[in-house]
């Protein structure tokens, strides 16, 4: 196996990180969608801080190993057009899921209110900001631009 060839694996393992991350956070959304309590808003969110940590360590090494790939290998090239496009897309999905993780954020901080005050019954507000309208439209938009980077890495448009 050459070095690029290990370049290549690495850049697909962060890859299926990003994909199964994503996967796993949007459990956490829908299931957060029904959490009413502070209990469970905080439960379902130390899940999700696993799926973030696992979503920005696949976002930091698929392009970091991709570029790296672009330069490494000698018929592919940074300034070709499936390359921006997928480095387009993929800046894309992280300023989305960057944004949506605070918006899901939101609900963490109010559930951390209502325990700190001893409240454990269920919150229509807390109810409200575990839907956040917003924060489901960017994770879905974040999620579209990734399918769009698999698609974009599998068929090579221009190549």
């Amino acid at each position: 196996m050459t070095f690029e060839d290990w370049i290549f694996s690495i850049h697909l393992l962060f890859a299926a990180t990003l994909v199964g991350s994503l996967v796993m956070s949007w459990i956490v959304v829908v299931s957060m969608r029904t959490a009413d309590t502070p209990t469970a808003t905080a439960n379902l969110h130390r899940v999700g801080l696993v799926a973030t940590v696992a979503t920005v360590l696949g976002l930091i090494g698929v392009i970091a190993f991709g570029l790296w790939l672009a330069v490494l290998r000698a018929d592919f090239h940074p300034w070709d057009g499936w390359v921006i496009a997928a480095i387009v897309l993929w800046a894309i999905a992280t300023m989305a899921l960057l944004r949506s993780f605070s918006e899901y954020e939101k609900p963490v901080s109010e559930a951390s209110a209502l325990a700190g005050a001893g409240a454990t019954a269920p919150s229509a507000e807390l109810t409200a900001l575990n839907r956040t309208a917003t924060g489901l439209v960017l994770r879905a938009l974040a999620s579209v631009a990734v399918v769009l980077i698999v698609i974009d890495m599998i068929w090579k448009p221009g190549a």
